[in-house]
């Protein structure tokens, strides 16, 4: 079967606006909280965001896989490492051999208090290489998108990363890192870069993050315990819009350390990150483009 990577984008982009679009129709329920945890909350909306993704992914590819965030066994069944293509390459392939991968509201916490800074992320993966993606933020009405081949764009126009060169000139938009393990004490990489950099911002969105990198607005994005969802299509749109990708670390769980920058800061920002990957994993941070 061959694909298209131009296809499996629209869709996406169509899937991400549709699921997000859904979720302000829901903006009244945002205090409709089904489960609490530690320092986030899941919604039901999160839950309803993802069966109506996974309902139109299938209604037009029903043969295809998808991992969604709110799938119980998202966290505990080992995942493969992830790559993204830059081009479209072979893309003969069979039905199981195409995932797609949705978050379907990333930014639950800032949704859950008001906060705008929330979106849905759906990208497609084909033989563990993305090769598509849209992220849709809908209280920005920008819908950041990128396929293999093709140049990252915002609302249908080119975007590019910063030209930025420097670190104290730049922006860093990271997480909050408080369970790297216990030789790591609570917020080391934050601190490790906080002092070099003009500014550090946690935004509460990866996804969100990685599209303000693509476009420029941002130089850098790092974190520590993210997911393949928060971060495969905003990944992708990040790298076609000419920057660079890292996975540093992978933690159990399928937690990654991942870094996201214009390419030009992407050296010095691991370098200062570095002794507390090491700290956190008895392997080096075993980088993979």
């Amino acid at each position: 079967m061959r694909i298209d990577p131009e296809r499996l984008l629209k869709h996406a982009a169509r899937i991400a606006r549709a699921t997000a679009t859904y979720a302000l129709s829901q903006s009244s329920r945002r205090g409709d909280v089904a489960r609490h945890l530690a320092h986030d909350v899941k919604l039901r909306l999160d839950i309803e965001c993802q069966a109506l993704a996974k309902k139109l992914i299938r209604a037009e590819f029903p043969r295809h896989r998808i991992l969604g965030e709110e799938d119980k066994d998202s966290t505990t069944t080992p995942l493969p490492d992830f790559s993204f293509a830059t081009e479209a390459g072979n893309m003969d392939a069979d039905y199981s051999d195409i995932l797609w991968i949705v978050d379907p509201l990333d930014g639950t916490v800032n949704f859950n208090h008001g906060i705008p800074l929330w979106c849905c992320s759906v990208a497609v993966a084909v033989r563990n290489q993305i090769v598509a993606g849209a992220v849709h933020i809908p209280l920005l009405n920008r819908c950041y998108a990128a396929r293999a081949g093709g140049k990252a764009t915002c609302n249908g126009k080119p975007i590019n990363v910063s030209n930025r060169n420097r670190l104290p000139d730049s922006i860093v938009v990271t997480g909050m890192d408080r369970n790297l393990g216990p030789r790591v004490p609570p917020f080391a990489m934050f601190n490790s870069i906080a002092g070099k950099v003009q500014r550090a911002r946690v935004l509460g969105s990866a996804a969100v993050d990685l599209c303000l990198v693509a476009d420029g607005a941002a130089d850098a994005y790092l974190e520590a315990g993210i997911y393949i969802w928060d971060i495969a299509a905003g990944g992708l749109i990040v790298q076609q819009a000419g920057g660079r990708l890292e996975q540093l670390a992978r933690f159990p769980g399928n937690r990654l350390c991942f870094l996201a920058s214009n390419g030009m800061i992407h050296k010095a920002i691991k370098t200062s990150v570095s002794p507390v990957l090491k700290a956190a994993t008895k392997v080096g941070p075993g980088a993979r483009q």
